[in-house]
């Protein structure tokens, strides 16, 4: 998918790009596989404010996406290539011969009546599903299982892949996005190739109203409230933070504080962390 600037007849309209969907195929989703998306601009049930820069926005539809792929061995052939606003990456619209229909995201390469199959018996081939024991070492996937049968969770954003390192004994060593070296169970599944939309990160949203129609609201830095409002406010001019770090406005520890449990039971599967170290 590329990417397409616009004519400055504004000056917010001058740096703006976005996607051409070129290769987008149908425009609206499909009705049975869609479900209301209630919003709650950042508020729990209480009505207080959990998420702070949330409200607004345009309406949509949320798309019910099949993360697990379990219907082994019938054969499903993709109908179109859609556009998802509640994700980076496209999604495919998928048929299958007894007549499902189900979405999944659309890797790259993947077209418009191709024909794909899911289970043991899958060949390794860009969109086909299949356990992790099953793939070639070394080849490119996404949408991985962290549980087998749980569903994906890992990979799944627009441009990303994992490399299957090596595939020993209970587990198969994957190398993330992020550089972190991570081992998952071999039954795990994991769809073939690497996720569509790759250009998505190079668009340039432009304005701020473009932010407000994603329900996004603005952010203000603490740096310029007062003392009584946040931790970094007050002070004449440009002030540091004035604090051993950085604070969230109730003075908490933020920006780059360690928050993950130093005896979290899966610390044991990750050979090296995204930062290249690795853990004792």
């Amino acid at each position: 998918m590329g990417i397409k600037k616009y004519t400055p007849y504004t000056p917010s309209r001058r740096q703006m790009s976005g996607s051409d969907f070129a290769e987008i195929t149908k425009s609206a989703p499909e009705k049975s596989l869609t479900v209301v998306l209630k919003k709650n601009s950042g508020r729990n049930n209480q009505g207080k404010i959990t998420v702070r820069h949330q409200g607004g926005g345009t309406r949509r539809q949320y798309r019910i996406i099949d993360f697990k792929r379990q219907k082994d061995d019938i054969e499903a052939t993709v109908k179109a290539i859609e556009y998802d606003p509640n994700r980076t990456a496209n999604i495919a619209l998928l048929v299958y011969a007894d007549g499902t229909k189900s979405y999944i995201l659309a890797p790259e390469g993947l077209e418009v009546g191709q024909k794909l199959l899911s289970g043991d018996n899958a060949e390794a081939k860009t969109g086909n599903c299949l356990p992790l024991q099953n793939v070639p070492i070394g080849a490119m996937v996404h949408n991985v299982e962290l549980y087998p049968g749980a569903g994906a969770q890992l990979v799944r954003s627009a441009g990303v892949a994992a490399q299957l390192m090596a595939k020993e004994g209970k587990y198969a060593t994957l190398r993330l996005p992020s550089g972190e070296m991570r081992m998952v169970p071999i039954q795990c599944r994991a769809t073939m190739g690497i996720v569509g939309n790759g250009e998505h990160n190079l668009v340039n949203i432009g304005k701020a109203g473009r932010k407000r129609h994603m329900g996004i609201r603005p952010t203000v830095r603490g740096s310029v409230m007062n003392p009584n409002d946040h931790p970094h406010g007050g002070g004449e001019g440009r002030a540091p933070v004035g604090r051993p770090g950085p604070s969230t406005p109730w003075g908490k520890p933020a920006l780059g504080l360690k928050t993950r449990k130093k005896n979290k039971s899966s610390n044991k599967l990750i050979i090296r962390r995204k930062n290249g170290r690795a853990l004792k």
